[in-house]
């Protein structure tokens, strides 16, 4: 399997890909946010993002000092300093969320406290791929041609799949 606590798989991959691994190397943003154990998360590193999938990067960020993750993300000079900070409350627990545009891609930024590794958008990640990989290209296509009709990924699954609640099943998988 994929090790996406890294990303020089990106380097290797399609257009898309090898363009975010230029993008998140210029700003060093695995480098410069390490301390929040940064990962691309979502479609892109499972190729089967549509033209406008942004890029899910997420961190394990205490909103206790929030504050501090905001001046080192505008430290690291990825996001501008106009970006509006949302905080969504996910199964109960206050997130942080911002969204901009970054060299002509949609980045959305996630901050929850808890691990990376433990988020849902890693755990569902790390569970389509492994579904994409069993299943083989003509489901990846079916996935695929469903996001373009805008269909969300975990729901495109669930369609496949059977899945009464794509969110919650995924996790299982």
């Amino acid at each position: 399997m994929l090790d996406f606590t890294r990303i020089d798989y990106l380097k290797d991959g399609n257009d898309r890909q090898k363009r975010a691994y230029e993008i998140l190397t210029k700003y060093r943003v695995f480098e410069k946010l390490k301390d929040y154990s940064p990962i691309l998360a979502g479609t892109v590193p499972l190729e089967i993002d549509v033209k406008g999938s942004d890029l899910d990067l997420i961190f394990e960020v205490d909103l206790k000092f929030e504050q501090d993750f905001l001046d080192d993300l505008l430290f690291s000079q990825l996001m501008p300093q106009d970006v509006e900070v949302e905080y969504p409350n996910i199964n109960g627990e206050k997130c942080i969320t911002l969204n901009f545009m970054l060299e002509g891609f949609p980045i959305e930024v996630f901050g929850q406290n808890k691990p990376t590794t433990e988020q849902n958008a890693y755990l569902h990640m790390v569970s389509e791929y492994k579904i994409l990989q069993e299943k083989g290209e003509k489901f990846k296509q079916k996935i695929i041609e469903l996001k373009k009709q805008g269909i969300k990924t975990e729901p495109a699954f669930g369609m496949l799949l059977g899945l009464k609640n794509p969110y919650e099943d995924l996790l299982k998988y």
